[in-house]
């Protein structure tokens, strides 16, 4: 091989290597040591038995009284075919039992997929964020912080179902932003034939793409679904501006009355279609719970989510880690997970705690992006497509919780929030390092103006900088909680240095 195709082979290599190793960082610290400890760690209880019942049986089986110490010493034999009612549909669960099916039904087994899962959520946002920033420097900070973030791989650590909804729904939202070049390109070509209205464009795979992913991620969580409404009124909204831009006289109704319709048929159906898919291991077999409700399958299965729908709107039980969202903005009562106390002292613990600096910059940066998303509407300047991607993940993630404040939340559920919440520190980071515009007198000399450009680009300098501290500030924070992370054991002293609110872990 000859040295210039040595360097032009290393040239198509290089733009992978830092995704590459920012994976190998998440697949260390989410990977070594899975399975301890050799029990069921919090709601591990419910979705590590189910997932094996599905495994085995295709359906939630029941299993008798107490019956996790068995289970944990590896006698995972104490089901019946008898169905259980469960409150989440099943994907999540099949995708745990995935891992049981290949690795053994030990915690490694239990805990892998979800591991694996979580993993891969880092380079997921490595190129969200390269897409919607353009840089390659803002897109490797947000997949170091979410790599060594303590809240992401506290879920990724344990077999919960949250880690799964998040990169399913992030990965539907990457699906809408690969959308967005091609749908420019094509309505700015439409509007010069029909200049009233614009095309009407079907062929758009990446909504399609997006539709059928969320509706896995609603067979994952329900929740699910208000990023999938948040996704599609997002849609709507880019095809109008896109619309004004090429100069559509009547950009607002065909967004919503010509292309609205299509591109409800592209996200929804395909959507529904996956969702059913996940459940038919229910269908095709009797033994379910409620699957002799009605003759036809379809029919049982409703009446099934008539039943689910009714238990979630009554979660209001009490718990001693319970957060409302509202609450999740300043992390008041994380979820604990695991707590080990040693003899002499020392703690480890594993907890669904974000990198606090890091979360509390990160709802900033949410404030000040809806600023000036109000700003530009009122002023009626353009609205920046990348705080606009930024706030519809949010509206998709985090809003929705914020209207049910009466209803049993868990601080865990954040883990869909916090690839956007990254998201805006770093689109904000963008934000602020860019150069001001100069401030120029009126008829300014050559001098003068060469004067003004250079403080500006002085400016721009230090703001850059300071940015550049500020997110490597945010990443030293986010090594330093890695232990609540992992649950490793440290010293008394060290663990209390992590203890920054009076209502963490004491």
């Amino acid at each position: 091989m000859t040295e210039r195709s040595t360097l032009f082979r290393a040239a198509r290599l290089a733009p992978w290597a830092v995704p590459v190793a920012l994976t190998a960082l998440a697949a260390v610290v989410r990977l070594a040591g899975i399975g301890g400890p050799a029990t069921l760690l919090f709601d591990e209880t419910y979705y590590v038995k189910d997932a094996w019942t599905l495994w085995n049986l295709g359906y939630e089986g029941t299993w008798g009284d107490d019956p996790n110490p068995a289970f944990e010493a590896g006698d995972v034999d104490g089901y019946s075919a008898e169905g259980s009612f469960v409150a989440h549909p099943p994907l999540g669960k099949w995708i745990i039992g995935v891992g049981m099916a290949l690795f053994g039904t030990g915690p490694v087994g239990w805990r892998i997929a979800t591991a694996v899962v979580g993993t891969l959520l880092v380079p997921l946002l490595f190129l969200v964020a390269k897409r919607l920033t353009g840089s390659p420097a803002l897109a490797t900070a947000a997949g170091a912080l979410l790599a060594v973030d303590p809240l992401a791989v506290a879920m990724s650590r344990v077999a919960l179902l949250d880690t799964q909804l998040a990169f399913l729904v992030l990965l539907a939202f990457w699906f809408a932003l690969l959308d967005r070049p091609g749908m420019v390109r094509r309505i700015r070509a439409g509007a010069a034939g029909d200049p009233v209205a614009g095309p009407t464009i079907w062929a758009r795979p990446w909504i399609l793409a997006a539709g059928v992913t969320l509706g896995l991620a609603s067979a994952v969580k329900w929740s699910g679904l208000y990023a999938l409404a948040a996704l599609g009124i997002g849609i709507v909204i880019a095809d109008a501006i896109d619309r004004r831009r090429a100069g559509v006289t009547r950009w607002a109704e065909a967004a919503i009355g010509r292309q609205g319709p299509a591109s409800f048929l592209l996200l929804v159906p395909p959507a529904l279609v996956a969702y059913l898919v996940s459940w038919t291991g229910w269908l095709v077999t009797s033994g379910g719970y409620d699957r002799d409700s009605s003759s036809n399958p379809l029919a049982a299965l409703w009446n099934y989510h008539r039943a689910v729908l009714t238990f979630h709107q009554g979660v209001t039980s009490e718990h001693t880690y319970a957060s409302p969202a509202i609450e999740w903005i300043p992390m008041l009562n994380p979820t604990l997970m695991q707590r080990t106390a040693e003899a002499d002292g020392s703690v480890g613990l594993m907890a669904a705690l974000p990198n606090p600096v890091m979360w509390w910059g990160g709802m900033l940066a949410i404030a000040w992006l809806v600023v000036r998303l109000v700003r530009a509407l009122i002023t009626r300047a353009p609205v920046s497509g990348s705080d606009g991607f930024v706030l519809m993940g949010i509206a998709g993630t985090f809003a929705p919780w914020l209207l049910l404040p009466d209803r049993t939340m868990f601080t865990f559920y954040a883990i869909t929030v916090l690839p956007f919440a990254i998201l805006a520190v770093v689109v904000v980071a963008q934000h602020l390092g860019r150069p001001a515009k100069p401030v120029l007198l009126d008829d300014p000399t050559l001098e003068e103006i060469q004067a003004e450009q250079e403080r500006v680009a002085a400016a721009a300098g230090v703001r850059r900088t300071a940015v550049a501290v500020v997110l490597a500030a945010f990443l030293a924070v986010g090594l330093f909680f890695l232990p609540f992370g992992t649950g490793w054991v440290e010293p008394e002293l060290l663990y209390r240095a992590h203890l920054w609110l009076p209502t963490w872990f004491l």
